[in-house]
């Protein structure tokens, strides 16, 4: 009976640890398959999201290059389709300008930026001001600013804006006989000239250099004339020539200057420069339709060269104008500096 009893106890114990046994695997089978199915739920959660960022970022790239594409698309139906109501726009201007090649750069990003078509009549200030008085120009860019103030006081003009400067110099041979090199008042440099009765080139032509040329003649106390004072009648580039060949003296503005001194065979020099009264302002000017009625002054080009050449594109060419040619700008934006 012990032993009967003994064994049956066994027996139990050994149920016992197998159901436990049992159990235990169950619960661990359990738990795997639990974490089995964790894991799987979090690799399907992180691939699902993995697709969906890489959809959005698929999506949004799309959507950027859309943007892109129909910005450009916008820019270009923009620029092809803005055609003025008249473009054709015609500007009257000094000589320096066009001599010095300023408008070569200025003007095609004008045409581009605005669709008009600009025609250049390159002359003295005061010619220019003389086609916007008949109505024969559409818009002035000059630099002789008592004659400018009339030209608005008269009711010619409107709209007047500065829009850049430079500066006037004297120049001469090397050989420099009135000995003016290094005078710092542009007036005492004229009474050497006119003492010596040296060669001395003068425009003559009602431009700006011209007026500033008999300022400065006013200022000495002086009247020129005699053989030895040559009177061209052309622009500054010209004038500059003739003294080259006569190995006179000229007054000129440094922009022209510079275009024209590197000429093979160009031998003139600078002599004096600096003095307050050889400051050279330039402005733009519309001319006013109401003066000319009978004629179609294009009153909107003149606006839109205005705003053009005294906002950030035009004051920006005008300030890198001549910098990498010859180390230096040629003018200085006088709005946007």
């Amino acid at each position: 009976m012990l032993a009967v009893g003994f064994i049956g106890c066994k027996t139990n114990t050994a149920a016992e640890t197998t159901s436990a046994v049992t159990t235990a695997v169950a619960a661990t089978a359990a738990e795997t398959t639990a974490a089995a199915e964790t894991a799987a739920t979090a690799e399907t959660t992180a691939a699902a999201e993995t697709t969906a960022v890489a959809e959005t970022s698929a999506a949004a790239e799309t959507t950027t290059a859309a943007e892109t594409t129909a910005v450009e698309t916008a820019d270009e139906t923009t620029a092809s389709t803005i055609a003025p109501e008249n473009p054709a726009l015609i500007l009257a201007s000094t000589t320096s300008t066009q001599d010095s090649g300023l408008f070569d750069e200025l003007i095609p990003a004008f045409e581009k930026a605005t669709g008009y078509k600009v025609k250049v009549i390159a002359v003295g200030s005061g010619e220019a001001i003389k086609l916007g008085q008949s109505g024969n120009a559409d818009v002035l860019l000059v630099h002789s600013r008592k004659a400018e103030d009339k030209f608005v006081a008269d009711g010619y003009g409107i709209d007047r804006k500065d829009v850049m400067h430079n500066d006037f110099i004297i120049v001469g041979p090397a050989s420099d006989p009135a000995q003016i090199k290094g005078m710092e008042l542009a007036a005492d440099a004229f009474k050497a000239i006119m003492a010596g009765e040296n060669i001395f080139v003068s425009r003559a032509d009602g431009s700006g250099t011209y007026t500033k040329e008999l300022s400065i003649w006013q200022r000495a106390g002086l009247e020129p004339g005699g053989d030895w004072y040559i009177q061209t009648g052309q622009g500054m580039g010209e004038s500059l020539r003739i003294a080259q060949e006569e190995q006179g003296y000229t007054l000129t503005d440094n922009a022209t200057w510079y275009a024209i001194k590197s000429t093979p065979g160009f031998d003139m020099v600078e002599l004096v420069k600096g003095d307050s009264l050889l400051f050279n302002p330039y402005g733009v000017i519309a001319v006013n339709p109401a003066k000319n009625p009978g004629l179609k002054i294009n009153y909107k080009g003149a606006t839109a060269f205005i705003d053009f050449i005294t906002g950030v594109q035009g004051q920006k060419i005008i300030k890198e104008f001549g910098v990498a040619k010859y180390g230096q700008p040629l003018f200085y934006p006088d709005v946007i500096k």
